[in-house]
């Protein structure tokens, strides 16, 4: 079987092939460069040439030519061959022969700068295209790369040609992709069993108190059952904000469009009641003719909101404030709460991260401004928070 050359340079190593192809450059741009050089120098010496004087005459009548040996230092008259009287003399003088040589040094330096300029411009020029036709298989490992999500994790970036430097980085690739998918497949069953396993037993157990331990009980126990039931609260709300953690981080699997001015009205009916027992004034804020509207998940989105609306009622004083404001495309919740010291503002969006045993009482998990954030980041943004004045903290989306 007789392989054509460019047959045996696709064969080549990535490396090989990029040696090759400079080598190639350089090779071809020195010899047209040495070309150019010879040629124009040649051209411009026999310009100067042209001023050598020649002379016809009688060569017995003209004293001014005659015959003489050549002199060791330099110019000589010498005649040539003739018919009869007539000759031909060329006078060659000193100054004439050292001016044809200046011309042509400078003009081989002349030209020589001339044509290395150039030629260095076309073998950048080419450098660059043979660059990108080398590194074209880099760019679609790139593009392949931004394409390749959590959501369709089950693309590849097959990359097919010789096995070079460029291939084995693919196949690297395509098995760091394959055990991502594994393990976000492992997570996404651990989550579905989860949300069953782990949230149906507290479900029951709190049915078996409050069935069991229905009135009227006897001195202390209904204490005993509050103190089971409020236990047996914290734990299945622990629980759902681990999965809806869980979910979120997931990312987004549909959207739809979600009129989030909307959803802040209604959450903060939904938490005016913890709000009142807080005596806490809650404001929402937005502009009615052009609502903030998101392509995102409306559950998500929703737990994002109240999760931000809770937590700056949680962590307010009596007769504070908490205010929603959603302008443009940017949504901000703001509180009148104690005081956040600025260097530990950005551990607040860390799991299980609380300021102070003061800040959180004994309610909360730290799990609140973990859940926003990973909402945020889901949906494409980010949460972003500082303390504000003269205390409380005041955390803004800017959804793109």
């Amino acid at each position: 079987m007789r392989l054509s050359p460019r047959t045996l340079l696709r064969g080549m190593p990535f490396r090989a092939r990029l040696a090759a192809a400079i080598s190639a450059v350089f090779l071809l741009t020195g010899a047209a460069l040495l070309a150019f050089v010879v040629l124009l120098a040649r051209y411009g010496t026999a310009e100067q040439v042209r001023g050598i004087e020649v002379t016809k005459g009688d060569w017995s009548g003209s004293d001014e030519f005659s015959p003489t040996r050549p002199l060791p230092s330099g110019g000589t008259t010498r005649p040539s061959a003739g018919n009869g009287d007539d000759f031909a003399a060329i006078r060659q003088i000193d100054w004439t022969v050292q001016a044809v040589q200046d011309t042509a040094l400078r003009q081989m330096v002349l030209w020589s700068a001339v044509g290395l300029l150039v030629m260095a411009l076309l073998a950048g020029l080419l450098g660059w295209w043979l660059a990108g036709r080398a590194l074209r298989p880099v760019s679609a490992m790139t593009e392949a790369a931004r394409r390749i999500g959590e959501q369709n994790l089950h693309q590849r970036l097959a990359l097919t040609g010789p096995d070079d430097e460029l291939h084995r980085l693919a196949d690297t690739f395509d098995t760091m992709l394959d055990r991502l998918e594994k393990s976000f497949e492992s997570q996404r069953r651990f989550v579905a069993n989860a949300s069953h396993e782990l949230r149906t037993p507290l479900a029951v157990q709190r049915t078996s108190l409050e069935v069991g331990l229905a009135d009227p009980l006897p001195d202390g126990l209904a204490e005993v059952r509050e103190d089971l039931l409020a236990a047996n609260r914290e734990a299945e709300q622990l629980i759902t904000s681990l999965l809806l953690l869980a979910r979120s981080d997931r990312g987004v699997e549909e959207t739809e469009t979600v009129d989030l001015s909307a959803t802040a009205r209604l959450v903060a009916a939904e938490l005016a009641p913890r709000a009142r027992e807080e005596r806490v004034e809650v404001a929402v804020t937005s502009d009615r003719d052009r609502p903030l509207t998101v392509l995102g998940d409306p559950l998500l989105l929703r737990h994002l909101l109240t999760n931000l609306v809770g937590n700056a009622i949680r962590y307010n004083h009596p007769g504070g404030r908490v205010s929603v404001r959603l302008e443009g495309r940017t949504l901000t919740v703001t509180n009148t709460g104690p005081t956040v010291p600025a260097d530990r503002v950005p551990s607040l969006f860390k799991p299980f991260r609380r300021l102070a045993r003061d800040r959180t009482g004994t309610t909360g998990h730290g799990l609140g401004l973990a859940i926003v954030r990973s909402i945020a980041e889901a949906h494409g943004t980010e949460a972003t928070a500082e303390p504000g004045r003269p205390g409380g903290l005041t955390v803004t989306v800017r959804f793109p």
